[in-house]
């Protein structure tokens, strides 16, 4: 009785009790948190100095959160590659998804990050990298000079060690991770693993990050605008080419140089369909990688205080929405069923396309650019498969080859003039050939073209040489029976 009198009272004084916290937070951060030599009374060169501060760290961390999701997405590369593989190879295809993580990220820290980079380190938006000297290595050529790769940064060493600085290491590694993740999904079910390694510190090391270089870090690629008056050079907002393309055209020279998997194609030309083991782990690997997209996107602003950040995220979704949606209808009109498999890959087109143009085209573009590429990977999956006997098994070539490619080139169709003032050194917002820049166009498909032949000639040189030497495919056998005991050791599943 006493205990609960007590209660009674206790209940009737607290609401006359006045807080002496803040639980709004109104009150919380005031002029006393100003770093200040006298507390309380800062000067306005102290003021400015913690508002310059705050947008810095504002900055930096939408770009590490943004790189954390878009490190996420190898998750979802994962359950897509595997789901739509056979089950006997489920360990060998989740291993490299595995590893690709690491093998990219120690081959970026040697020297990947110094190529792409090393001559353009000092991002105004990640605090300039004060101290830090970048160096770009260029040919002279026609009155310019054509930057090729940088040459400050190896193993981030001392002389880069800086916050701006590791945080872009963080955001591009990831991106990097991406483009060296789709040929897995391409040459999966009968790649060698040694073989696979060696492609890993390759791509890592040398092919994305010399073309990334020509596009984001500075080099040829974003200056046509300023040498050749081609709009604003080749412009790539988050990477439909330098990711995407580079990783879908990898994967090309790799399926051709590699052959078919045991059964694909008969002798007499048939085209045999190995179906996918598990669907509804590869529809959640799609979702997966939509929801990473967001820090993929709106993450390469590198700019949390860039407000553009929401056009660029609706844009995303908008995109990913009418691709998922076009590719059901035409699988449905074409062959009476709805094909989840496509539904997937029609997403997934939908946000490799919209990458490039995300952050310069309106709502109404986005649909269409998202539209379109529901039915490029389509009509491109079945033209690799049946015509040309190129076995992709996830499709990752239609996906991120072909639409990586329409991606940019949608962005020199569809940039409205709405963002991009000053973009590669050019003043001016980008604008496309349907608001009035052809030049923008044109940049575009020099870009794509330069794209293609560059990596696809280098990866098919590479892959003959290890087919050569250590060897890249796997025996007939071994295939009959699955990679997973002969190449893991382990059963993916256990019956």
């Amino acid at each position: 009785m006493l205990v609960s009198i007590a209660v009674v009272l206790l209940l009737m004084v607290l609401p006359f009790m006045s807080f002496g916290q803040d639980p709004t937070g109104a009150n919380t951060g005031t002029i006393t948190d100003v770093t200040a030599a006298t507390a309380g009374k800062p000067t306005m060169e102290e003021i400015g100095a913690q508002a310059g501060h705050n947008r810095i760290s504002i900055n930096i961390v939408w770009t590490l959160l943004a790189g954390f999701l878009v490190m996420f997405m190898q998750a979802g590369f994962a359950l897509v590659e595997t789901g739509f593989t056979q089950k006997k190879n489920v360990a060998h295809t989740m291993a490299m998804n595995f590893l690709i993580y690491v093998i990219g990220l120690l081959g970026f820290w040697i020297c990947g990050f110094a190529f792409m980079f090393g001559g353009a380190m000092n991002v105004g938006t990640l605090g300039g990298a004060p101290g830090v000297i970048s160096h770009e290595f260029s040919v002279h050529l026609f009155g310019h000079d054509f930057g090729l790769w940088g040459t400050a940064g190896y193993f981030l060493n001392s002389k880069v060690y800086d916050v701006g600085v590791f945080a872009l290491f963080l955001f591009q590694m990831v991106f990097m991770d991406t483009t060296a993740t789709i040929p897995t999904g391409a040459m999966a079910e009968r790649w060698k693993f040694k073989s696979f390694v060696v492609f890993g510190f390759f791509i890592s090391m040398f092919v994305y990050p010399l073309f990334g270089n020509w596009v984001w870090g500075g080099g040829w690629l974003s200056q046509l605008g300023v040498m050749f008056h081609l709009g604003h050079g080749h412009v790539d907002f988050a990477g439909s080419s330098v990711v995407h393309m580079v990783g879908g055209v990898a994967a090309l020279a790799g399926a051709i140089v590699i052959g078919p998997r045991v059964g694909k194609y008969g002798k007499d030309g048939s085209v045999n369909t190995i179906p996918a083991h598990n669907i509804p782990m590869a529809l959640l690997g799609c979702f997966i990688l939509a929801f990473g997209w967001f820090g993929f996107n709106p993450g390469s602003t590198l700019a949390g205080t860039d407000l553009r950040i929401s056009v660029v995220a609706v844009n995303t979704m908008l995109a990913s929405a009418s691709g998922a949606v076009i590719a059901a209808l035409y699988m449905k009109l074409k062959t009476d069923k709805w094909d989840p498999g496509m539904m997937a890959n029609g997403m997934l087109a939908g946000l490799v396309a919209i990458t490039a143009p995300c952050a310069f085209v309106n709502a109404t573009s986005a649909v269409i650019i998202g539209a379109i590429s529901g039915l490029f990977v389509i009509w491109a999956y079945f033209f690799i498969d049946r015509k040309l006997k190129i076995d992709d098994p996830v499709g990752a070539i239609a996906v991120h080859g072909v639409n990586g490619f329409w991606g940019v080139l949608s962005l020199g169709l569809f940039a409205d003039g709405s963002y991009g003032d000053g973009w590669n050194g050019v003043p001016g917002t980008v604008k496309g050939l349907f608001y009035g820049d052809a030049s923008q166009f044109f940049a575009e498909l020099i870009g794509g073209v330069t794209c293609f032949v560059f990596v696809f000639v280098v990866m098919y040189v590479f892959f003959k040489i290890c087919k050569a030497t250590i060897g890249l495919r796997s025996s007939d056998a071994d295939q009959e029976a699955g990679l997973d005991i002969p190449e893991m050791g382990v059963h993916g599943y256990v019956d």
